[in-house]
């Protein structure tokens, strides 16, 4: 068979990438590969498991996606990219407010529901999230990346505290002393339903400044015109402050309102500078900056209910959301890390050090919550204007360090790794709920001294709520392999740490200026977490292994009020950690030769005392837990060559998970009992389709002058879930599957690409989360024409043209 030769630069490694697998199935090729045989599959180096390993090697399931392969098929979306890997799924929530709440599932390990998404959650993710080796999940813009690694399965031992389901690793692009290139991109698009477009473009650029040390920097900036129209917003007075009255009519005067058009605009800027020294022949210093700014206009997320802002009842139009004011967010997250890698000869040790910050804000229109809840007449004697307004955010500092020291080579049959690990975090939460307007309009219809005389403070503010904890933790870890032989290896894991927690909240509802305790509560914990894994070549080419691994996730307080007239039971105070115990047996390896690669597995997780992130009856974010649950299934990968030219990918799962003993969360503290029934043993976890497969088919004509044509198509199915745990008639409901189909077609030279693509072709909706009518939908019997409900859409039919040039 013909073997291609490819010189090691950007330009080799963009064709190399092109003639590999599909850009959607996240098997990755090797970003440094020299040389690849045409129609075999590429061996992929993968460092998930602390030292460079062949992802057919590992003896565990692991995908994995290069940034070449996120680059040509114009993903820049962690979204858009998790779709294309088997056994995960996400609730896509758009851009606004995507670094602040993890919507990444694992293997079905779940008990949130599809409501959450502005508020910073008690409980941390089942997913952990590294860049590099600081843990942090921050959502940035994927680009100017090496390679994505995927691990499903508790990575308890290797990366701690929440990868109770799995971890996602991003491998940033390290400077390059070997030569000095380049790039430039541009990619332009329309999204349906907007009027607008949407333009990305960014820089990347490699200078070697001597022959041991290089300087890399990547910049880029996303505008993108907005798709969904606040068709029913308020018009606002002059000081745009609070809903205007009609005929100037303060006391009883009605609302106006204006249309906004494609409101959900998306400006963000990112950049990554970062400096290798090669020190030595043995040592070698890499330190980094990366940031991202974001700043969104609203939601890309649907009314699908009706409202009466023109007096009769009306249905909303398609990208129309009904929501009575703007909901803009902003973010600005940073991580400044130095990596220190020294070959000791025996084991290389390697040092993380990391500081990060991650902070937003965000305001969201609560009006349709007081209106189900009738507080507008209930609470505040009625108001011909309701508006609530809250204004949400949170800050999120860490200092993380790491020390590792991984064995270079096999003495005695033994291969191992050990570290140290130590986290110190800083994590604010705060809501600042507003009725802009209610005192203006009490004054107007003479019922202020009534309320003055009940004691009340006449101010719009009317609940704030500050949330301050930190958490440390240390840890001592290791994995060992002993090789029976050169086919037979068995490896055993540990991790054993110990942490501390502490929550500081004080809350009030400042118009009744009964003070309310400030409450403060702390946790600490210590335990050990083991993994079993052994594995056996049965052959060159296929490799059976089985596993056993402990995943742990950390508990904390929750810092309730337990006295005053907004005291909840003492049960809410803490919430404890959780784990699970992980079952699985795999086979992978290679067919015909090469031509095609697999990898297929049966899981069973065993989830003791879940974390469900909740509310309590006054309204307070708590996290609560549950007794058992279990999730089970087979994961399939399958990606090879028909023709020498002709590629293929296919990813499938199929996941059932469930509560296996009744869930109960504390109830009021005026109830008879203390606990109340939150879902019922055998009620299926939420968010977590039974099935998803993803196919994807890449052809690849060569063509004169070392020009080459690829056309793709690629195609995501997930099969129907639940919006929440248990049946709960607020916010319980059926999501439907749904079918997403891309397709792609580009030219590539020796030194630019063009390339034509259709995202979404079919302009389905795609519908990952849920807030419905229930909770949040319109009540003209509270003056509240509006509707807040809404449902989390996936991106709709996008069509887009890129250039890239490299140099």
């Amino acid at each position: 068979m013909k073997q291609v030769i490819f010189n090691k630069s950007i330009i080799s490694t963009a064709v190399s990438t092109a003639l590999m697998m599909s850009l959607s199935t996240f098997s990755a090729n090797a970003a440094d590969a020299v040389t690849v045989d045409k129609g075999k599959v590429e061996h992929i180096q993968v460092t998930a498991t602390r030292r460079s390993q062949s992802i057919q090697e590992v003896p565990y399931n692991i995908s994995a996606v290069s940034g070449d392969e996120l680059t040509s098929a114009n993903i820049i979306d962690s979204s858009d990219m998790m779709r294309g890997i088997a056994g995960i799924t996400v609730v896509d929530r758009g851009y606004r407010n995507s670094g602040n709440v993890n919507g990444v599932i694992i293997r079905g390990v779940n008990v949130d529901n599809g409501t959450n998404g502005d508020v910073a959650l008690s409980a941390v993710p089942t997913v952990a999230t590294y860049i590099n080796d600081t843990p942090l999940y921050a959502n940035f813009i994927l680009k100017d990346i090496e390679m994505v690694e995927v691990l499903r399965g508790p990575q308890g031992t290797l990366y701690g505290s929440g990868s109770l389901a799995g971890a996602v690793r991003y491998r940033m692009n390290k400077p390059d002393t070997d030569d000095f290139y380049g790039s430039v991109s541009v990619n332009f698009s329309q999204t349906d339903g907007s009027e607008g477009f949407n333009l990305n473009s960014d820089v990347m650029l490699n200078l070697p400044l001597s022959d041991n040390f290089a300087i890399r920097a990547n910049v880029g900036k996303i505008d993108n015109d907005g798709l969904v129209d606040y068709s029913n917003v308020y018009v606002l007075d002059s000081n745009n402050y609070a809903p205007a009255a009609n005929g100037g009519d303060l006391a009883t005067g009605g609302p106006s309102f204006e249309s906004v058009e494609d409101a959900d605009t998306v400006d963000i800027t990112y950049g990554r500078i970062s400096a290798f020294w090669q020190a030595s022949d043995n040592l070698t210093f890499l330190v980094s900056y990366q940031s991202q700014s974001d700043e969104t206009g609203g939601r890309r997320q649907v009314t699908r209910g009706t409202h009466w802002t023109t007096g009769t009842e009306e249905s909303y139009d398609e990208y129309q959301n009904g929501a009575v004011i703007l909901e803009p967010s902003e973010r600005d997250v940073s991580l400044t890390a130095l990596e220190i890698e020294w070959d000791l000869g025996f084991a290389t040790l390697t040092s993380s050090t990391s500081m990060s910050n991650n902070e937003g804000m965000a305001i969201s229109d609560n009006s349709g919550f007081y209106a189900q809840q009738e507080w507008f007449t209930g609470l505040y004697n009625g108001t011909p204007r309701p508006l609530a307004k809250a204004v949400r955010g949170y800050d999120d500092e860490a200092i993380a360090q790491e020390l590792r020291l991984v064995s270079n080579e096999t003495k005695n049959n033994i291969d191992w790794v050990v570290g140290l690990y130590y986290m110190d975090q800083d994590m604010t939460a705060f809501q600042e709920s507003y009725m802009p307007g209610w005192v203006e309009q009490v004054e107007a219809e003479g019922s202020l001294p009534l309320w003055e005389s009940w004691g009340a403070n006449m101010v719009d503010n009317d609940f704030h709520y500050l949330r301050k904890q930190n958490f440390t933790d240390m840890a001592l870890f290791g994995e060992l392999t002993y090789h029976f032989s050169d086919r037979f290896r068995a490896t055993v894991g540990m991790r054993t740490f110990k942490n501390e927690f502490t929550n500081n909240t004080e809350l009030d509802f400042p118009i009744w200026p009964t003070s309310q305790p400030n409450s403060s509560f702390d946790t600490k914990e210590d335990d050990t977490l083991f993994k079993v894994n052994l594995s056996y070549d049965l052959d060159e080419e296929t490799m059976v292994y089985g596993t056993v691994s402990e995943g742990y996730r950390r508990g904390g307080a929750n810092a309730v009020p337990s006295e005053g007239y907004l005291a909840e039971r003492p049960e809410w105070n803490k919430y404890d950690s959780d784990s699970v115990i992980n079952y699985e047996l795999g086979l992978k390896g290679y067919l015909d030769g090469g031509s095609h690669s697999y990898t297929a597995s049966v899981f069973y997780i065993d989830w003791s005392n879940p974390q469900l992130n909740t509310t309590t009856y006054w309204g307070f974010f708590v996290a609560a837990n549950g007794e058992a649950a279990e999730t089970k299934g087979l994961e399939l990968e399958l990606q090879g060559y028909l023709t020498d030219d002709l590629h293929y990918s296919v990813g499938y799962a199929y996941i059932q998970g469930e509560i296996t003993e009744n869930f109960y969360t504390p109830d009021a503290v005026w109830s008879e009992e203390p606990y109340k029934l939150q879902a019922s043993k055998g009620d299926a976890l939420p968010l977590a389709p039974e099935h998803t497969l993803s196919v994807a088919l890449d052809y690849t004509h060569s063509m004169e002058n070392e020009m080459y044509w690829i056309t793709e198509v690629n195609a995501y199915y997930q099969s129907e879930s639940q919006n929440y745990l248990g049946d709960n008639p607020t916010y319980s409901a059926d999501i439907d599957g749904f079918a997403i189909l891309n397709a792609s077609t580009r030219f590539s030279a020796e030194n630019w690409d063009i390339t034509l693509y259709i995202k979404n072709i079919t302009n389905e909706e795609g519908i990952t989360g849920r807030i419905k009518e229930e909770h949040m939908g319109t009540n003209p019997a509270e003056n509240f024409y509006g509707n807040s409900s809404k449902d989390y859409i996936s991106l709709p039919r996008t069509i887009g043209l890129s250039a890239a040039y490299r140099f």
